[in-house]
């Protein structure tokens, strides 16, 4: 069975985060969320993090945000999230969450606040510090972590919360816990998808929340067919038409190659769009050159060249190729 996750670009734990982030601080840091003011406007801040921590051998499997935030006591906040989806066991975790907070703090002279959930299958690693000290200077960093091993024995809890992310966690450790059992995993799959409708919530969050269920909880083609057949029984029954329709249309002919296409070319032009912008910012210019230049270039040059802008000291330093990364 296939358990390889989507990249960082296209996960539905990317898109469950940005539309629901109030419900993922309350579920899995509720002391942070309440100390925010949700009353207040909250901004993703997608191209100052990717300024600073791009680095491709972490390109999968990660979702990074980076968001503007306002406290109750009137202070602005900029809060930095690392989610590690399909995780694994990673010695050098806590040094790479110090490495990202310090070179956002120093390239933007914010305070930033780090957190992390960790969807591995290892209960005892559960990484929240890192630091160093010498000659008698220290520095570290501590910061708070959310296991998702931690919630294994609330399974039938989270199936009665209406927070968004208690159906997130509950799909996470049901799929570890059917990895092998194709029949176990379908009437787990189907179990948490009756609970969307049984919700009550819009079509969005439903459509939403069934992508993230339908991305983690693989099933062969034969059962997949008969969840399909189940669901449209259970739309043509309660009269709604959230999933069956469109989604299953479009799978049914093919059609994820053309979009796969699409997202490919959206990718591309949103990191020359980055590209072009973080010279502006950094050079407070953008020659004609350097504009055809990103124009034309592939997914493996853009992706150099972002990682180059970090520390590059002149524009011409930015588009260097290191042949030896690629």
């Amino acid at each position: 069975m296939n358990e390889s996750a989507p990249d960082e670009y296209d996960s539905p734990w990317k898109e469950a985060v940005e539309r629901y982030f109030p419900e993922f601080m309350a579920f899995y840091f509720p002391d942070a969320a309440n100390l925010i003011d949700w009353n207040q406007a909250y901004t993703f801040l997608d191209q100052e993090l990717r300024a600073v921590v791009r680095d491709a051998t972490l390109g999968k499997r990660f979702v990074d945000k980076l968001v503007q935030v306002m406290l109750l006591d009137g202070v602005e906040q900029w809060v930095y999230i690392h989610v590690e989806v399909q995780g694994s066991k990673q010695a050098r975790f806590a040094k790479r969450m110090f490495t990202y907070n310090y070179r956002i703090f120093d390239r933007y002279d914010r305070p930033v606040a780090s957190l992390a959930v960790l969807a591995d299958e290892h209960p005892g690693w559960k990484p929240d510090c890192f630091g160093y000290s010498v000659l008698g200077s220290e520095t570290s960093i501590r910061f708070p972590v959310a296991k998702i091993t931690d919630y294994h024995d609330r399974l039938e809890a989270l199936l009665t919360e209406h927070n968004p992310f208690a159906i997130v966690t509950a799909a996470h450790i049901l799929t570890q816990q059917t990895r092998g059992d194709d029949r176990f995993r379908f009437q787990a799959k189907w179990r948490l998808i009756r609970l969307l409708y049984e919700r009550g919530w819009d079509k969005q969050r439903v459509i939403d929340l069934f992508q993230v269920i339908d991305w983690m909880m693989r099933l062969p083609k034969e059962l997949e067919r008969q969840l399909w057949h189940n669901i449209h029984e259970l739309e043509e029954h309660g009269k709604m038409q959230y999933i069956s329709s469109v989604e299953r249309i479009g799978l049914e002919k093919g059609l994820e190659k053309g979009l796969e296409k699409g997202m490919e070319k959206g990718k591309l032009e949103a990191e020359q769009n980055t590209l072009r912008r973080q010279i502006s910012r950094r050079f407070k210019t953008l020659p004609a050159w350097a504009d055809e230049r990103i124009a034309q270039a592939g997914q493996s040059e853009l992706e150099q060249w972002l990682d180059n802008i970090i520390d590059a000291p002149t524009i011409e330093a930015v588009f260097e190729t290191d042949n030896s990364t690629h």
